[in-house]
């Protein structure tokens, strides 16, 4: 099986990682309605990748997951945040996430932070705790008025 392998994005890859963005949250089954209010939530930006805070996963030259690091809200007890981590659904359970999760955490502790925080999507918040992150409660949805997802935390 051909070997994975993570390196950071290319500014030109903006709009086809927010598309592998869309495909992998639209995985969990949810109906065209929510994914519009996702849309902002689910962009990877251009500056964003060229402030040096977005990977990719590679494998054979095809990308197969993105992730990205933010500074956390003021109100965080994190010093950064998960902003985007999104596998290509026919990808999933390969080893990509667990791939990013590790760049994403790597990229924390030699940027001096001590805690990453995940607002998770329900679906994915499993993995997150297989990869170390602990469950600290819920908080509200970025995207969606009234929605609460799981809130995890990492000690980097």
């Amino acid at each position: 099986m051909p070997r994975p392998a993570v390196r950071r994005a290319k500014r030109d890859e903006a709009d086809l990682l927010t598309a592998l963005c869309h495909r992998s949250k639209a995985h969990w089954g949810y109906d065209q309605a929510f994914m519009r209010q996702c849309k902002d939530a689910l962009t990877v930006r251009p500056a964003t990748i060229d402030a040096g805070r977005v990977w990719v996963v590679e494998v054979e030259g095809a990308v197969k997951g993105v992730a990205s690091v933010a500074d956390a809200d003021a109100t965080s007890a994190c010093d950064y945040e998960i902003a985007h981590l999104f596998v290509e659904p026919t990808a999933m359970g390969e080893g990509a996430g667990r791939l990013l999760f590790e760049q994403c955490v790597a990229w924390v502790r030699s940027n001096g932070g001590g805690k990453l925080e995940i607002l998770s999507d329900p679906g994915a918040a499993p993995f997150y705790q297989r990869m170390g992150a602990r469950l600290v409660g819920d908080a509200p949805s970025d995207t969606i008025a009234g929605r609460r997802l799981p809130l995890l935390v990492v000690d980097v």
